[in-house]
C-alpha cells in the first residue's frame, strides 16, 4: 500500500442527464480542434478541497471533520462554461454553479478549520464552486476554443442533488486519473 493518499474533498454528479449534458458541451469544445484533455464523464464531481497527499492515518481524522459539517440535502444548477485562470489564457474550462454555490461555500467554510487544525495550510486560491470539464493541453486552435466557450457561457446544464460529501482518492495513471470513494458523509438521508 502506498505510503500518501492522493485526495481531495467532494460531490460526484450522479445524474446521467447532466452528465449526458455535459458530454454534449465537451463534444463542442473538442470540434474546435483545440488541444485539450476531457474530464471523463464518471470523474466529473464538484470540489469542495484539494488535500493533495495525506497519509492513511489522515483518513479518519478528515472524515471526523467531515462528520461535523452541518447541512441538508440541496440542489446545484450547473450553468454555462468559462476558463482558468482567465480566457486569454485557458488552462482549465469549467461548467459554473449558479444556485447551491452559497452552500458549497459554506461547506468549504466549515471544514476548513478542521483541516488547518490537521495541519493543512490556507487554501490560497479560496473557494471557486465549478465543475471541471476539460484541461487545456496546447494553445492550438485558441481563438476558435475561445469563440466556442463565449458562445456558450450562458447554457444550461440543469440541476442535480448534493447529498454525500465525500472524501476521494486520485490514483494517477498513464490514461487518467481514478477516482474512488474513501469515506462519504450523507447527513439525513
Amino acid at each position: 500500500m502506498p505510503t500518501t493518499i492522493r485526495s481531495f474533498i467532494a460531490f460526484d454528479i450522479d445524474s446521467d442527464s447532466i452528465l449526458k449534458k455535459i458530454t454534449g458541451v465537451q463534444n463542442l469544445l473538442i470540434k474546435t480542434g483545440a488541444g485539450l484533455k476531457l474530464v471523463k464523464p464518471e470523474n466529473i464531481h464538484i470540489t469542495v478541497r484539494f488535500l493533495g497527499n495525506i497519509t492513511p492515518n489522515m483518513v479518519e481524522k478528515i472524515f471526523e471533520g467531515m462528520k461535523k459539517v452541518q447541512f441538508i440535502p440541496f440542489d446545484v444548477k450547473i450553468h454555462g462554461i468559462g476558463a482558468f485562470p482567465h480566457l486569454r489564457y485557458p488552462r482549465v474550462l469549467w461548467t459554473g454553479i449558479t444556485e447551491g454555490a452559497d452552500q458549497l461555500r459554506n461547506i468549504f467554510d466549515q471544514l476548513e478549520p478542521c483541516l488547518r487544525g490537521l495541519g493543512f495550510a490556507p487554501d490560497t486560491r479560496g473557494f471557486s464552486p465549478h465543475l471541471t470539464i476539460a484541461r487545456v493541453k496546447s494553445g492550438r486552435n485558441k481563438a476558435e476554443l475561445v469563440k466556442c466557450v463565449t458562445e456558450n457561457a450562458n447554457c444550461e446544464l440543469g440541476i442535480v442533488k448534493a447529498e454525500c460529501l465525500r472524501l476521494k482518492r486520485s490514483d494517477l495513471t498513464p490514461r487518467g486519473p481514478i477516482y474512488s470513494t474513501l469515506k462519504e458523509f450523507c447527513p439525513q438521508k
